[in-house]
């Protein structure tokens, strides 16, 4: 390595005594030394090799080149997972009617509860506080009405309308409807003399099975001015609204 550096000296004190001599009939052109000057002249050794240079810019694009040819379909991918629901479209126009469907089998006709009766009197009343016997029947398929008690027997519990409707003459009037032994409604009707008056009164009762509903002269003998005949009636009429259906 001295050996090197000693070299590398002696070349540079060699290189100034051999400056550039150029001759008057070709300027600028650089003459080599004279070997007679320096006989023991001897070159260096080659330097060390310089570094590399930076890059040099990026050329152009080059010109496109033509199409290729189409390639061959690749093989099918894996199906993919299922996406979201998407958002429901708009309602569309309505269809056409289908065709109707067979007729169906007839149904069982549902049960028809029935209970009601209408009874008049035939003859005036003078006996108070019992049932008063209505004997003339218009009405009492059922036979829930008893005309020899002048009773009404619940049969089917639930919701009933009662109502009657007396002809007062001779004495003032004073009726009552009872359920079970109990006064529910009152009527009364003061007697005018030589007139032949009407009184009347109405009612909705529940009623379960066994229950009983009549009329009777309220108090004592005073008050029994019913009155019936041929042309003037005294009617008793109750009937079932509606069942209970429990």
């Amino acid at each position: 390595m001295l050996l090197l550096w000693l070299q590398a000296v002696l070349l540079l004190l060699v290189l100034p005594n051999h400056a550039e001599v150029t001759t008057a009939e070709e300027p600028g052109v650089l003459v080599p030394p004279p070997k007679e000057t320096c006989a023991g002249w001897m070159a260096g050794i080659p330097g060390h090799p310089g570094h590399n240079g930076t890059p040099g810019r990026d050329g152009r694009d080059g010109t496109p080149g033509e199409k290729g040819e189409k390639g061959d379909a690749g093989l099918l991918g894996p199906k993919g997972e299922t996406g979201d629901v998407g958002v429901t479209g708009a309602e569309g126009p309505r269809g056409f009617p289908g065709i109707p469907g067979r007729k169906g089998e007839p149904g069982e006709g549902a049960y028809v509860y029935r209970s009601a009766f209408s009874v008049g009197l035939e003859t005036g009343v003078t006996v108070p506080n019992v049932p008063i016997r209505f004997t003339k029947i218009f009405y009492n398929q059922q036979n829930h009405y008893d005309s020899s008690t002048g009773k009404f027997y619940c049969n089917i519990p639930g919701l009933y309308y009662f109502s009657y409707h007396i002809t007062v003459y001779m004495k003032d009037v004073k009726v009552s409807l009872f359920k079970k032994d109990k006064a529910v409604l009152f009527t009364y009707d003061q007697y005018q003399e030589k007139n032949v008056d009407q009184a009347s009164g109405s009612v909705l009762l529940h009623l379960e099975v066994g229950d009983q509903v009549w009329l009777q002269v309220y108090g004592d003998g005073d008050h029994s001015g019913l009155y019936a005949d041929n042309v003037n009636d005294c009617t008793f009429t109750g009937f079932l609204l509606y069942h209970d259906t429990n």
